[in-house]
This record gives structure tokens, C-alpha cells and sequence, in this order.
């Protein structure tokens, strides 16, 4: 009888459990299924499936997902607790963005890579360096007034000072971003920060929820940066210029390229509150002698209530040197955190030409996504201080001479100003948008840099005249002749005819071509002189100055011979610049040359045509110069100063001058001309009255201001190096030299 019992219990049992089993386990797939349709449906992939039984509504109110939203009920029991705590946090949402999930790409295929900044709102106060950064960007080629032209949107809300004890602090900055009608969660988004938390934990929060927002972020840590979404940018002061900047403080090369000082640091040390323990033992590394690590207690109001026994003794030492002179004399500069990741020391340090030691553990270095500062900088361990002395004494000195050299380079081209630290982050968005015309590390790490080499005009970089040597390749062999004509042709015997024969008998002569921008109508073609070399004519569509200048698919070489109609060349003296230009195809090659100076009395820059002993101009009356020059002109420079150009009908050679050092940050190259060059030029030429008419000389000392201004500095630089040709005026037969026509006209 227990038998039967034991046996009807276990069959009970037994049952109850297939039940539990099949209802159950048809929830849980019903459950699962749900979960995969609707992860298929969110990204795009909804296929209809045979346990489809309810219909599904879409989404309306979230037509993006990121993906740390697309847990599903089998991921989820994988997250920590501390995750889903994170979660919730500002910081963390959104943190698995990357382009191809939170950025909108179609904006960009559509209009091209145009950023729009939102109007200020009344009431809403900027701090001076914000306005920087939006002036920088409306002042750029990237800019649109228009917001559905655009591909990026920045705020007008002042976000760089997310401090709460800041003075520059926005309240209520989370309701007054969601209130913008382009929001959308922030997709497409830029949002500049440069100070975040408070104390005493200076957490990274930027205390509202950026959503899809792309961080271009000061101090940054690798844990927090999003690698190809977030741009990590450097911290810079109030004072930073908006424009131009100073140049480096690396005037020349000394060799052996060491210093009075081996490695120095000059700041803080932190008593309370969060702070870099490296500070509190840089006095065990300090030796009073090539070795200089400076701290000191003595800042903030309450420093003596909490200083300890090294406090008094560390400010005695630290008054004793001056930090300006430490700084430029010395190889080696700590750059040890702070309060935050990054510090001011790191652009001080770069600027001085003092090659940074980074002690920083986990800060994601600016720009890092382009720059290797494995080439500019020492990238150390914090927990291996003691051992950075021995460190750095063990580089040789060719090393060190090319890091010094390096952080030149990367100041000049990307930290000197707030305008080159917005362009930068802009272009880097633009690379990663546009990858097929994206720049190598190459031409970000190399001289002039990516802000100068325009992936739109090519992607080999065989077409840029900085990269030669590089790539092995010898300077063109041929150029194509520019003639700029203004006055009608009248008469078989005006220059402009002589000037076409003489340039096409040059033997590196592949075409020329006429730009014709006179008012009458184009010749007959009966009336150009027959030649060896094709001869196109191209008629200006708006007959402007800046039009001579264009990028046309005409010129098909690299080389470009610019001529004023009214210009006297001989045949040898063209092919004299030519050879010189092939050993500078970088710079602006050619015989009519300027100066500019500095007028103490009116305290404004002036513009010279007096023959001296140096110059800082060579004028595209006949100049040769690399052809992607015209592409620079016309798609880097702002439409403001070439439409003044263009109404004053001057001064765009002075402008093309200005673009061409601003590049290469050298002066041009004049070449030697026949000694009645000077009084032949300023003859009864259709252009006389114009170079001897007073108010078109005041106009050119007014571009020169006007072009300084927008360059935020004066990128002409003088030269007295005048190129000869061999042997000329040497008292030697006449038959031993190459270019012998010089010499006799």
C-alpha cells in the first residue's frame, strides 16, 4: 500500500513539473522571440517570423537607439550592478557611441561638412573663451548660417566651465539644452569642455546629459573617451589668442642641443581634496642643480590650516627661481597631473621648446587620434618617478634635437591659438566622416600639417609640394603659363604678344594659357602669334582679381608661371626661375619683389616698392609657384578678403603671399633680372598709371593691415637670398655661361 502511495506521489509530481515546464518554457521563448524582434526592428533587420502573433507599433518617440540601450532580457543578467548604477549617470550614457551609431552621416553626403552655430539667446552670458571658439568657427570655410545645410551643431550655451564653484558656471544648462528644437538627443552634436566636477572629487561629469553629443573635451581619461567619437583637446588659458598666436620660442639649433637645465617643474601641490600624488614626491627626484621640481602649499584660502612639515621649506625654494627662465632653459619639462588629467604646463612646455616629460596616467593626450608624440614628447610612468632622471639623461642628443623640433612643429600648427585648436577638431571629424579622402599620419605629423593639405584636391600626396623627398620623386620637369590680360589687343606689337612668344620658346614650357578678363570681346584666334606649345584662352565669368587664382582643370601641371600681360621676360630668364623653382617647389619663385615694415608712427604695418638690400614679397606678376596655391586660395582663404580684393581690383599677389609664408613659414625667392627690368616694368604700359597712382599704393598698405588682421599675425618673412644664374657677370667667356642673355640685356 506505501508502494502505490510512494508511486502516485512521484507520478503527481512528476506531472506537475512537465506543466511547469511547457508553460513556462513557452513564455520564456515567446519572451525571447519578442526580444529579437524588437532588437531587429530597432537597427533595421525585421524579418516576420512564424510565432509573429501581435503586431508591432514603431517607436515614434526614440527613432535612435545607442546600443548600450539594446540589452535584450539574456545580456542584461551580465551587468553589474555597479554598471547599471553608472548607467544613470550623465558620463556614462551614451558611452558606447561611436560615428556609425550616434552620428547622422546623410547630412554630410548631402551638403558637405558645414557646422552651424546656435544664435545667442538674451540673457545667456559667454565667457571670452567660448566666444573664441564660436568666432573661430564662424569665421572658418566650414561655417553655415543655415541649419539644415549643416552636419554639425555647436551650442551658443557657454559649456567649457562645468565647475560649480565657477563663476562661469551655466545653471539649469540640462532643461535649456533639452529645449532646443534641433537637439534630437544630440546626435550630430559638438559640445566643447574644458574644466568638469568640482572639488574636492573633479569627476568628469559635465553635469547635464549630452546624449549622442560628440566631447571636444580638456583632461579627458582613456576610460571615459569615446576613440573615434569623442576629441580629447588640450587646456588653455583665458589669455590664449584667438587668432595667430606666437610663434615658437626654437629660434635656432644648437648642437649639442641641451640646456642649463636637464628636466624642471614649477607648480602646485595639493594638501586636500583630489590631487597627483607625483607632486607630493617630485622633492625626492629635485637636486637643486640640472635637475629643478619645484611645489609649493601656498594657494587657496585655507592652505595653512592644512600644510604639513615639507610646506614651509618647499615655498622658501620656490620663490628662489623664476619660471620663465627655467622654462626656456631647460631640455626636459615635467608635465605632471593636477587637480585634473591635463594641465596648463603641457602647452607651456611645448611652446618653449622644452620637450614634455607626460607623468599622467590615463590622460587621453590631445589630438591623439592624428598626433604622435611619441615624436614630440616623453610619455612616462607615474608610478616610475624616480626613475624618469635616468631616463631622459639616456637619450641621445639627435633624438632630443628632433623632439624639440617636433613640438615647433605641432604648436605652430595646432596649439597656438584657439583658431587652430577648433580647426583642428573640426578637421578630424571631417577625416572620419569623409574616410576616402581621410589624411595619413603622415601629413598630420609632418610639415605644414593637415590644416594646410586639403584632402579635397587629392589624396596622393605626389600632388602637394611638400612631399618630394619624401616620396622620392624629383620637382616637375614643366610648367604651364598663366597671362593675366586686362586691356584689349589693339595692336600686334602690345607686350602681352612678346611676353606669350618669349615664355613659350622656354624649353620647360608645356602650355599657356590666357585668362582674359578684359570688358571687349575675345580676339580672333588669328590674332594670337603662332607657337610650339598649346595655347588656351580662357574668358573670366566675373572678370575679377581673385579669378586669375581659380583651380582650373586646364592647368595640367603642377608648376604655374603667373604673368601680368604687361611683364618684359626674356626666354632664358624664364627658364632660369624655372630651374631655381625646382629646388623650392614649395615657395613662391620669381623677379619683382616687395618689402612690408612695421610704421612705429602710425603704429600699422607698411608696404614698400623701394629696391633694398632684403624683401618679403614676390608679386604674381612673374612668380612661379606650385598650382595647389590656387586651390588654397580660392577654398581656404575667407570670401571677405578676396571679394575686398576683388572690388579694390588689387592686391591679390600681397594675398597670395600672405597664404603662401602663412604655409610654408618661409620667405619667398627672387631670382636675378636683366638691369633695365625695373625701368622697363614701370613704361607706358597699359599698367603704369595704375603702380604710380597714389591711392592704389594706400590701398596695398591697407590689404597688408586688413590680411594681418584675419591671419591673426604677420606671416611675411624678410630675406636678402637672391639666386644668380652660375657665372653671371663673372669676367669669363661669354660661351661658358648658361644663361647668357641676362648678362647682356
Amino acid at each position: 500500500m506505501q508502494a502505490k502511495k510512494r508511486y502516485f506521489i512521484l507520478l503527481s509530481a512528476g506531472s506537475c513539473l512537465a506543466l511547469l515546464f511547457y508553460f513556462g518554457g513557452l513564455q520564456f521563448r515567446a519572451s525571447r522571440s519578442h526580444s529579437r524582434e524588437e532588437h531587429s526592428r530597432r537597427n533595421g533587420l525585421h524579418h516576420p517570423s512564424p510565432d509573429h502573433f501581435w503586431p508591432r507599433f514603431p517607436d515614434a518617440l526614440r527613432p535612435f537607439v545607442p546600443w548600450d540601450q539594446l540589452e535584450n532580457e539574456d545580456s542584461s543578467v551580465h551587468i553589474s550592478p555597479r554598471q547599471k548604477r553608472d548607467a544613470n549617470s550623465s558620463i556614462y550614457k551614451g558611452k558606447k557611441c561611436r560615428m556609425e551609431s550616434c552620428f547622422d552621416f546623410t547630412l554630410c553626403k548631402k551638403n558637405g561638412f558645414k557646422v552651424y552655430v546656435y544664435p545667442q539667446q538674451k540673457g545667456e552670458k559667454i565667457a571670452e573663451s567660448y566666444q573664441n571658439i564660436l568666432a573661430a568657427i564662424e569665421g572658418s570655410r566650414f561655417y553655415t548660417s543655415d541649419p539644415s545645410q549643416a552636419c554639425l551643431f555647436v551650442l551658443s550655451l557657454d559649456t567649457l566651465d562645468r565647475d560649480q564653484l565657477s563663476p562661469q558656471y551655466v545653471h539649469n544648462l540640462r532643461s535649456k539644452v533639452q529645449s532646443l528644437h534641433l537637439w534630437n538627443s544630440g546626435r550630430n552634436h559638438l559640445i566643447f569642455n574644458l574644466y568638469s566636477g568640482t572639488w574636492p572629487d573633479y569627476t568628469e561629469d559635465v553635469g547635464f546629459d549630452i546624449g549622442q553629443a560628440m566631447l571636444a573635451k580638456a583632461s579627458i581619461s582613456t576610460e571615459n573617451f569615446r576613440p573615434n567619437f569623442d576629441v580629447s583637446i588640450p587646456l588653455f588659458s583665458k589669455d590664449h589668442p584667438r587668432t595667430g598666436g606666437e610663434r615658437g620660442f626654437l629660434k635656432f639649433n644648437t648642437i649639442p642641443p641641451l640646456r642649463k637645465y636637464m628636466l624642471v617643474f614649477k607648480g602646485k601641490r595639493y594638501l586636500t581634496g583630489i590631487g597627483s600624488d607625483t607632486r607630493n614626491a617630485l622633492y625626492h627626484v629635485h637636486n637643486g642643480e640640472d635637475v629643478v621640481l619645484l611645489t609649493t602649499c601656498k594657494h587657496g584660502k585655507d592652505w595653512q590650516k592644512h600644510k604639513d612639515s615639507r610646506c614651509d621649506r618647499d615655498n622658501t625654494e620656490y620663490e628662489k627661481y623664476d619660471y620663465r627662465e627655467m622654462l626656456h632653459n631647460a631640455t626636459f619639462c615635467l608635465v605632471p597631473r593636477g587637480r585634473r588629467l591635463g594641465s596648463f604646463r603641457f602647452l607651456e612646455a611645448l611652446q618653449a621648446a622644452c620637450v614634455p616629460v607626460m607623468l599622467s596616467n590615463g590622460w587621453e593626450l590631445p589630438f591623439s587620434e592624428v598626433i604622435n608624440w611619441n615624436q614630440a614628447a616623453v610619455i612616462g610612468d607615474e608610478r616610475l618617478l624616480l626613475q624618469i632622471p635616468s631616463t631622459i639623461r639616456s637619450i641621445h642628443q639627435d633624438k632630443i634635437l628632433a623632439l624639440r623640433q617636433q613640438t615647433q612643429f605641432l604648436w605652430e600648427a595646432y596649439f597656438s591659438s584657439v583658431e587652430k585648436i577648433v580647426l583642428t577638431t573640426l578637421e578630424i571629424i571631417q577625416d572620419r566622416i569623409f574616410k576616402h579622402i581621410s589624411r595619413n599620419s603622415l601629413i598630420w605629423n609632418k610639415h605644414p600639417g593637415g590644416l594646410f593639405v586639403l584632402p579635397q584636391y587629392s589624396s596622393y600626396l605626389g600632388d602637394f609640394p611638400y612631399y618630394y623627398a619624401n616620396l622620392g620623386l624629383k620637382p616637375p620637369s614643366k610648367f604651364t603659363a598663366v597671362i593675366h590680360a586686362v586691356t584689349p589687343l589693339v595692336s600686334q606689337s602690345q607686350p602681352v604678344l612678346k611676353l606669350l612668344v618669349a615664355a613659350a620658346k622656354s624649353q620647360y614650357c608645356a602650355q599657356i594659357i590666357v585668362l582674359w578678363n578684359c570688358d571687349k570681346p575675345l580676339p580672333a584666334k588669328h590674332r594670337w602669334p603662332a607657337t610650339a606649345v598649346p595655347v588656351i584662352v580662357i574668358e573670366g565669368e566675373s572678370k575679377v582679381m581673385s579669378s586669375r587664382f581659380l583651380p582650373y582643370d586646364n592647368i595640367i601641371t603642377d608648376a604655374v608661371l603667373s604673368l601680368d600681360e604687361d611683364t618684359v621676360l626674356s626666354t632664358t630668364e624664364v627658364d632660369f626661375a624655372f630651374t631655381v623653382w625646382q629646388s623650392f617647389p614649395e615657395r613662391i619663385v620669381g623677379y619683382p619683389a616687395r618689402s612690408h615694415f612695421w610704421d612705429n608712427s602710425k603704429e600699422r604695418w607698411g608696404y614698400t616698392s623701394k629696391w633694398t638690400n632684403d624683401y618679403s614679397m614676390v608679386l604674381t606678376g612673374a612668380a612661379l609657384y606650385h598650382k595647389y596655391y590656387h586651390y588654397l586660395y580660392t577654398h581656404y582663404l575667407p570670401a571677405s578678403l578676396k571679394n575686398m580684393v576683388d572690388q579694390l581690383a588689387n592686391c591679390e599677389d600681397i594675398l597670395m603671399n600672405f597664404l603662401v609664408s602663412a604655409v610654408t613659414k618661409l620667405p619667398p625667392i627672387k631670382v636675378t633680372q636683366k638691369k633695365q627690368y625695373k625701368e622697363t616694368m614701370m613704361g607706358q604700359t597699359s599698367r603704369a598709371s595704375r603702380w604710380a597712382d597714389p591711392d592704389h599704393f594706400a590701398q596695398r598698405q591697407s590689404c597688408m593691415n586688413t590680411f594681418a588682421s584675419w591671419f591673426g599675425y604677420m606671416p611675411l618673412i624678410h630675406s636678402q637670398m637672391r639666386l644668380d644664374p652660375v657665372l653671371f657677370k663673372d669676367q669669363v667667356s661669354i660661351l661658358r655661361k648658361k644663361y647668357r642673355d641676362i648678362e647682356r640685356l
